[in-house]
């Protein structure tokens, strides 16, 4: 017997206690304690590499009043500017989703954070509108692999039962930078003059580099991903999941995410616009309402994680498709003078257009097998999300004779897409990641 049995032996029992919940199985906290050490490195890593990701998306809707007026845009030229983000980010998350696939998760996450952040800066320096949309079309391909390639990497590692609410907290990251890019604009907008203060959310965009850091010392792969790389499995190949037996399960889930996203980000877009524009608030004020819309949020995403695993992630999904296009309804549609009343419903539908989006790090995830699950999560949510980003800019034209407010109702179609999708798609609540 060789000397080095005895230490195989026991780092086999120690990787069986990180994945095995049975003496974890109690308490709130259990499905972080079912991730182990490594899991729990690997899901700070992807954690906070998503809300730094929000941080660099929201730089763009919450300055959108402040560089409309700098470059002279209307309405339709900058809800293409969102547009635009999200078209290329298809592009970054697919690419992203095949490299995490070849070279690993932890090095595709590493190189997607470091891509959105080094671009948002640059928007900071556009000398106009159409450099402007150039650096902010390449900040999407970065923002566009992060999510897919950061849920992948958490999923790996959660135990089946925990794994919906396990995604769910990586999920409410994105409400966690929502709310800093909120605080940081509410204090840059006060201090600075407009005409710089836009550049300066953006030049804040490089606060992920120092994420990069901690990922590359801390994190690394799932042992059952890094293995399948190993044997040359992981290949990563768009003809993978763009034909049988894939196929079908890549269409529905295209068309899953594009309902979903298409919802949230016209809101995410037009929100703050809405509420300066049509509403007369002022800047503190708007982050004061924002601040019950993203309190919501963050309490939807954690809601929603445990919901998707008490209920099944496909009437998850169904549940909150209604109630946010309910939401979006009733928000668009309060009286004038009734203010105070929105601030109020911003909590609700913070709470629903988020918890919806709870399930999908888990759901995308048990689609597909191992070697085909970065391809396959990264190219339908993203391609999702570039067709979802027609949205936006839909309501950004329609704004001109609706209105900002009543151009959002176009966002409950997108609910209704999602759950129509549904109805192609298999539950996979409890289902082993193979």
């Amino acid at each position: 017997m060789s000397r080095t049995q005895p230490h195989e032996q026991t780092q086999q029992r120690n990787d069986r206690q990180t994945h095995d919940e049975k003496p974890l199985d109690t308490g709130v906290f259990a499905w972080l304690r079912a991730l182990g050490p490594r899991g729990r490195r690997a899901f700070a890593g992807a954690f906070g590499g998503y809300a730094l990701d929000s941080y660099d998306f929201f730089t763009l809707p919450l300055s959108m009043v402040a560089i409309a007026a700098y470059f002279a845009l209307d309405k339709g030229q900058t809800g293409l500017l969102t547009t635009v983000t999200l078209v290329v980010s298809a592009i970054g998350g697919a690419l992203a989703g095949v490299l995490a696939d070849r070279i690993g998760r932890v090095k595709a996450l590493m190189i997607t954070v470091a891509t959105y952040a080094f671009f948002t800066v640059l928007c900071g320096f556009a000398p106009n509108y159409e450099t402007l949309l150039v650096f902010r079309a390449l900040q999407g391909l970065g923002f566009g692999g992060e999510w897919a390639v950061g849920a992948i990497l958490v999923a790996e590692y959660a135990s089946a039962k925990h794994r919906g609410r396990t995604l769910g907290g990586v999920q409410s990251a994105w409400a966690a930078g929502w709310a800093l890019a909120v605080i940081v604009y509410t204090l840059v907008f006060r201090f600075v003059d407009a005409d710089t203060a836009w550049r300066v959310m953006f030049w804040t965009g490089a606060l992920p580099a120092l994420l990069v850091v901690y990922v590359r010392r801390n994190v690394e792969d799932a042992p059952q991903a890094a293995e399948v790389r190993r044997t040359g499995a992981g290949r990563g190949s768009f003809t993978t999941v763009l034909t049988p037996p894939l196929l079908r399960t890549t269409l529905f889930a295209v068309l899953l995410s594009t309902g979903v996203q298409g919802g949230y980000y016209t809101l995410a877009t037009w929100v703050p616009t809405f509420l300066k524009t049509e509403r007369g608030l002022t800047v503190v004020g708007t982050g004061g309402y924002l601040t019950f819309l993203i309190s919501g949020a963050f309490l939807g995403y954690l809601t929603g994680g445990l919901l998707t695993d008490l209920l099944g992630r496909k009437r998850n999904i169904a549940l909150f498709a209604v109630l946010s296009a309910v939401c979006i309804l009733v928000y668009t549609h309060v009286p004038e003078g009734a203010n105070t009343l929105i601030l109020f419903l911003g909590f609700p539908l913070g709470f629903c257009m988020s918890a919806i989006f709870s399930g999908f790090g888990s759901f995308l995830a048990e689609l597909y097998p191992t070697a085909a699950r970065g391809t396959g999560q990264g190219f339908t949510y993203n391609t999702g999300r570039a067709v979802g980003a027609v949205f936006p800019t839909l309501v950004g034209f329609l704004a001109e004779s609706w209105g900002v407010g009543g151009a959002l109702v176009f966002g409950a179609v997108g609910y209704a897409l999602a759950v129509l999708a549904l109805l192609g798609l298999p539950e996979t609540r409890g289902r082993e990641l193979v």
